[in-house]
C-alpha cells in the first residue's frame, strides 16, 4: 500500500498535466526508498522499478503496458489486471484470507533479498541498458523534446526576469 504522500504527489502531477510515467515516477522512488531504508530487498533494480509500477497501476495511474521489448502475454495480463484494480475504489472481501497469505508471503520473500538493488550504481546501470534497447532515432527524439522542454521554461524564466 503506497503511503498517503506518494498518492497525494502522483494526483499533483496528474493535475499539472505530467505524463503517466511522470505521475508513476512517484511510486517507483518510494520503493527505491523502502529498500534503501532496508523495508524489503528485490534481486534487481528492474524489480524494484516493476513493484513501484504495479502500485501505480493499481492506484489508478493511466500507465499502459509497455508496446515492445520483454512485455510478453502474461505481462499484458497482469497489466490489464492492475489496470483494472485501479478503476475500483471499493475493497471487494472474495477471499481476503488467501490474499492476505499471500501478501505475507511476498513480503517474507523479499525481506530476504538483498537491498543492492537500490543502490545507484545498480539503478545507473539499469538505466544505462534500457537506454540501449532503444534506437539511436528514439533517443534523439526524447533528447530534443527534452531540450524543448528546458528552453521553454528557461524563456520563461527570462521573460519574467526582464518584465522586473
Amino acid at each position: 500500500m503506497p503511503a498517503k504522500k506518494t498518492i497525494e504527489r502522483a494526483h499533483a502531477a496528474k493535475r499539472a498535466g505530467k505524463s503517466p510515467s511522470t505521475q508513476a515516477g512517484a511510486f517507483v522512488k518510494e520503493q527505491i526508498d523502502h529498500v534503501r531504508e532496508g523495508k524489503h530487498g528485490a534481486k534487481s533494480a528492474k524489480q524494484v522499478i516493476a513493484i513501484g509500477l504495479l502500485e501505480a497501476r493499481r492506484s489508478d495511474v493511466g500507465l499502459k503496458a509497455p508496446k515492445k521489448g520483454a512485455a510478453c502475454a502474461a505481462t499484458r495480463k497482469k497489466v490489464a489486471k492492475d489496470t483494472q484494480a485501479g478503476q475500483h475504489t471499493t475493497q471487494r472481501s472474495a477471499s481476503t484470507e488467501s490474499k492476505s497469505k499471500r501478501s505475507a508471503t511476498s513480503t517474507r520473500v523479499l525481506k530476504r533479498e538483498t537491498t543492492r538493488a537500490a543502490s545507484p550504481k545498480s539503478l545507473s546501470k539499469q538505466a544505462h541498458a534500457s537506454a540501449t534497447r532503444r534506437s539511436a532515432a528514439d533517443r534523439s527524439a526524447s533528447a530534443k523534446k527534452g531540450w524543448q522542454t528546458r528552453r521553454k521554461a528557461a524563456s520563461k524564466a527570462g521573460a519574467a526576469r526582464h518584465a522586473r
